[in-house]
């Protein structure tokens, strides 16, 4: 029965000829762009987990503090449990950054007389979904030590941040539920005009006794078929542009597009999106072929 129903199946789909080929041209576009949502969202995420991983409180100190009140407050943020892990700059290093980092400036700060920049503590948080509140509680407790002069952490940048990937979670959920409604559409509409086609054939069938997984099969397989091949095609052109946006960047740049850049579908990603796309033209030419009685 399943070597019949692929049989008919692929039968079908060479018989329909231009209306197959747009009804897959239509899938494939509906998970090129299902595609093109996992690739951002999943490079995202990264970004995301990168940036959870490098926040950071700066706790920092007088420059009259004494030795044994630097060590007390070293200890106590290594004793906090959102720290994961604490380092000491002193103002010559943090003027050595600075130069570094803006060497157009670095004729300024020997006009000043002395060193400008506090010494501190770098803070690196424990990554999670409550780093803001475990950072916010941390620098309200390391605030009234002595001998710190300030405590700096940007909440309002990481809430946005966080705030903003669940509302493209949301956003990309719905217009998954979308996408996938519209290309089971697609299918059922082709399968069923398959069936009207073979009217006369399965009207036969039935008087003769055929078993229903004979009749219906061929439908649920050329469904399949439809879905899985247009999901390929979807995967196969998202990788052919991003093989092209690497190029067109040159070689300078296509760093970006690799290693802790931005990155292609993963294995797991890429047999979800074609699993999918089976998945979902089965049960519409499961849906369509329920018209067969």
């Amino acid at each position: 029965m399943v070597r019949y129903s692929f049989e008919e199946a692929l039968a079908s789909l060479w018989r329909g000829g231009r209306a197959a080929a747009m009804s897959m041209g239509t899938i494939s576009i509906a998970f090129l762009a299902l595609g093109g949502f996992l690739l951002i969202s999943a490079n995202l995420q990264r970004m995301v987990q990168r940036w959870m991983e490098s926040a950071e409180v700066s706790v920092f100190l007088r420059d009259d503090i004494a030795e044994e009140a630097r060590a007390a407050i070293e200890q106590h943020l290594k004793a906090e449990a959102a720290a994961l892990q604490v380092d000491y700059v002193t103002k010559e290093q943090a003027l050595d950054r600075f130069e570094a980092d803006f060497p157009e400036l670095a004729d300024v700060t020997p006009t000043l007389g002395t060193n400008p920049f506090p010494a501190s503590f770098e803070v690196r948080l424990r990554p999670g979904g409550s780093v803001a509140d475990a950072a916010e509680a941390l620098a309200s407790r390391v605030s009234t030590l002595d001998g710190v002069a300030d405590v700096q952490f940007d909440r309002r940048w990481l809430e946005r941040v966080l705030s903003f990937i669940a509302g493209v979670r949301v956003a990309g959920l719905a217009l998954t539920v979308v996408l996938l409604l519209g290309a089971a559409f697609t299918v059922t509409a082709v399968v069923r005009l398959s069936l009207h086609a073979r009217r006369d054939e399965l009207d036969i069938m039935q008087l003769v006794g055929a078993p229903f997984g004979f009749i219906r099969g061929p439908f649920v397989v050329e469904g399949l078929l439809l879905g899985g091949i247009g999901a390929l095609v979807a995967l196969i052109v998202l990788g052919a542009g991003y093989g092209s946006v690497r190029g067109w960047l040159g070689p300078e740049l296509s760093g970006l597009l690799s290693g802790d850049g931005v990155s292609f579908l993963s294995l797991r990603d890429m047999v979800l999106l074609v699993g999918a796309g089976l998945g979902v033209g089965a049960l519409a030419g499961h849906v369509a072929s329920r018209s067969a009685r």
